[in-house]
């Protein structure tokens, strides 16, 4: 994954201000939802539910969809 200057700068200021604790856990979570909402961001069971194919089918179609895993649980973003 290459990210942009401007991303990695904007990265890092986020991370500092986090360290430094002025970013609250509540204020975390939002800013978790707002990327996720955003991504439109699904577990892979919830998100071949939604669109009435197996996870097998969601997993590998990764031609039209982003597979990704965060904290070891797998996600598909959809935000075309």
């Amino acid at each position: 994954m290459q990210l942009s200057d401007y991303e990695d700068k904007s990265l890092d200021r986020l991370g500092d201000a986090i360290m430094k604790g002025k970013w609250s856990n509540d204020g975390l979570v939002k800013l978790i939802e707002l990327a996720g909402d955003f991504l439109n961001i699904k577990t892979v069971p919830k998100y071949a539910k939604h669109n009435g194919i197996s996870d097998v089918a969601a997993r590998k179609d990764t031609a039209t969809r982003k597979n990704i895993e965060i904290f070891n649980v797998k996600f598909i973003i959809d935000n075309d």
